[in-house]
């Protein structure tokens, strides 16, 4: 890590960060902030607090990097939980739809091959309500957590790989039959991955996490 130019103090640079589970974005950087002993710390993309991998963190001059990096595409292991919906899009959030009976367990490789090829290019996609996105000046998730109802727009994203490695037929935690998709995924930077799960959920009319 280089010294930074005479208009900062302390170090600059491009410093990886392999965020664990249960740390924030905001999080790492906090901390990154009391060890460098400067604010000037900003990341490239925001990962979930329950999602795990590299995080790119710019301190003092290279801050001016970040713009870079963001634009470039992300590739993101995940699993998709189909037969559910929460209000977060993601497993930790509550549960606020389970599938059809029976709809599950009539789901064909077929079908969901056919509804990822559909989610595949360049699509518009809603970004999930709990995210950070502003709101008139307030994160959306803020919104969210005080009872408002947000409808955000639709916005152009591009996924580049959609590819389904395994499925795994199992049950809920309320006992309902679900499909679990090991998935790897690369898309452009602004991707929900949590609402790629919903809308392919959503296609095969059983919702999705």
């Amino acid at each position: 890590m280089a010294r930074g130019s005479r208009d900062s103090t302390g170090p600059s640079g491009l410093l990886v960060v392999d965020k664990p589970a249960g740390l924030t974005s905001h999080d790492v950087v906090a901390r990154t902030r009391r060890l460098a002993g400067t604010r000037r710390v900003g990341h490239a993309g925001t990962l979930d607090p329950m999602a795990t991998g590299v995080l790119i963190l710019g301190i003092n001059q290279a801050t001016k990097l970040l713009t870079w990096i963001t634009g470039e595409t992300k590739s993101y292991d995940a699993v998709i939980r189909l037969g559910a919906s929460t209000v977060t899009d993601d497993a930790e959030g509550e549960t606020t739809a389970t599938a059809p009976a029976g709809a599950v367990e009539a789901l064909e490789d077929a079908a969901v091959d056919a509804a990822v090829a559909g989610l595949t290019g360049d699509i518009q996609q809603v970004p999930s309500a709990v995210s950070a996105i502003k709101v008139d000046g307030k994160r959306s998730y803020a919104r969210v957590r005080s009872g408002e109802q947000v409808a955000l727009s639709a916005r152009p994203v591009r996924i580049d790989e959609f590819t389904v490695h395994e499925r795994v037929r199992t049950t809920g935690a309320n006992g309902v039959p679900v499909l679990d998709l090991c998935v790897s995924v690369s898309c452009s930077s602004g991707t929900y991955i949590r609402a790629l799960a919903r809308d392919l959920g959503a296609a095969l009319g059983v919702a999705g996490t």
